[in-house]
């Protein structure tokens, strides 16, 4: 079965994905959250509930390049994000201090996820072209190190699933317990962070069908 052809179908579920979060994200940023809180005050609410007090919440460049970083315990919200008084706003920023959360209690599957971050990088770097230097010099033991080092990323992205979906579980039970949305308005952060996390979900399945070609390739 040629790549392209093997990959159709997490190529078609990652449009979808992507699709579907930036409309849940743009319709649910036209609604405002009862509270008037904005996305920083949301996460920061969350983080001193959870008496986290070393972490940073600050600004990030790009569109929805939200993200929690545990070695520097800084939780970084996009420009749409930071300042937003919206339910897709504080439904991101609440995900993303339920990734701060998750540091504070050692989450088991966060401490995996950041101890394969060093390898996973490594094996998205160099696996392609190891995997492509053993087709042309027809070397089955160099595809082999590619396809290791590549499994090193799938991994990566399989532990991603439970953290991500984790810590969007805790967003939609503190963030209603916080009094930052209302129980009637939680619809609309519910399928903003269902959406995103069907993201994840599309690119976990692309790296197993891709990890399946490679292991393919390897066998011939």
């Amino acid at each position: 079965m040629s790549y392209w052809l093997m990959m159709i179908p997490a190529l078609l579920l990652s449009m979808w994905a992507t699709a579907k979060t930036r409309s849940a994200f743009k319709k649910y940023s036209q609604v405002a959250a009862s509270s008037g809180l904005t996305g920083a005050e949301a996460a920061q609410r969350l983080l001193t509930s959870a008496g986290i007090t070393d972490v940073e919440v600050i600004r990030s460049q790009g569109m929805l390049s939200d993200h929690y970083n545990p070695a520097r315990k800084k939780l970084a919200l996009s420009e749409p994000v930071y300042g937003s008084r919206s339910i897709a706003a504080v439904g991101v920023a609440c995900h993303e201090a339920g990734h701060a959360i998750q540091h504070a209690k050692k989450y088991p599957a966060l401490g995996l996820r950041t101890a394969l971050v060093p390898t996973a990088s490594l094996g998205s770097r160099l696996a392609f072209f190891v995997i492509l230097g053993g087709m042309f010099l027809q070397a089955s033991g160099l595809i082999w190190a590619g396809v290791i080092l590549f499994s090193a990323v799938v991994l990566f992205q399989l532990v991603t699933l439970p953290v991500e979906f984790d810590a969007s579980n805790r967003a939609k039970k503190l963030i209603v317990e916080q009094g930052i949305v209302y129980e009637n308005e939680r619809v609309g952060v519910d399928k903003v962070l269902n959406a995103a996390a069907m993201t994840y979900v599309a690119a976990a399945v692309a790296g197993v069908l891709q990890l399946l070609y490679f292991v393919g390739l390897a066998r011939r």
